[in-house]
């Protein structure tokens, strides 16, 4: 069930989970009710309760019996975040200095992993993106470009089915599969294809030819649909 694999993604363990769901929909409940409604054992029942309240899931609510209720999911991953921030910055302030990054090539596997690298390139941007991909990948990056439009950062998209980004310089492709091809700063580039949540796989560098290369391929192909919206019948 999808829901109960995004809460484990906050911590809690897939028993812990379903319990968790089941305290949301069902409102305040006995362990004994939650063994029943879950199928689980009393003894599981029981430690995974104890787990959700020590994570701040769950709240005990005390009373002739003991029952306990969902801690609302908004009240309990924003606390997760808060959390992790924290710890995030302490890392941040303490963390050696990290060696420079060789002109290499590094390879990136899995769609999770391309689309995390593709936001955090566009974060990095200092001046200007060249990008192409397909629309639904657009999709999923569309606030990360829109920021940069907003930052007056020269965005130019070629996609096949363009829909917003005013202030973007964009244009239309039949045909763009599932690649992704991205240009920061004339510094770095992304490319490669996602074609499924496991296998897909892109090559990242900062190699100067190799950036130099696809800014002058995404260029000669940006030529050509100036002349094909020039000559739309040729």
């Amino acid at each position: 069930m999808e829901l109960i694999d995004q809460f484990m993604s906050f911590g809690l363990t897939r028993q812990e989970s379903t319990i968790y769901l089941t305290l949301q929909i069902n409102g305040e409940l006995t362990g004994y009710e939650v063994a029943k409604l879950t199928g689980i054992s009393r003894s599981n029942t029981y430690n995974a309760l104890a787990g959700l309240v020590e994570k701040g899931a769950a709240y005990i609510m005390e009373g002739n019996v003991t029952k306990y209720t969902a801690v609302a999911f908004e009240e309990f991953s924003n606390n997760i975040i808060y959390k992790l921030k924290g710890i995030q910055e302490k890392i941040i302030s303490n963390l050696p200095e990290r060696k420079k990054e060789a002109d290499g090539y590094v390879t990136i596997k899995g769609e999770e992993h391309i689309i995390n690298k593709l936001r955090n390139m566009l974060n990095e941007t200092e001046s200007r993106i060249y990008i192409s991909v397909s629309s639904d990948i657009l999709d999923i990056i569309r606030e990360d470009v829109q920021k940069l439009i907003e930052q007056k950062k020269k965005v130019v998209v070629l996609t096949d089915s363009p829909m917003g980004l005013e202030g973007a310089t964009i244009y239309t492709k039949d045909q763009v599969g599932r690649q992704v091809r991205l240009i920061v700063d004339s510094c770095k580039v992304l490319t490669g294809e996602i074609t499924d949540r496991d296998f897909s796989t892109c090559l990242y560098s900062k190699n100067q030819n190799l950036v130099d290369v696809f800014k002058e391929m995404l260029q000669n192909e940006i030529t050509l649909l100036q002349l094909k919206e020039k000559e739309p019948d040729r």
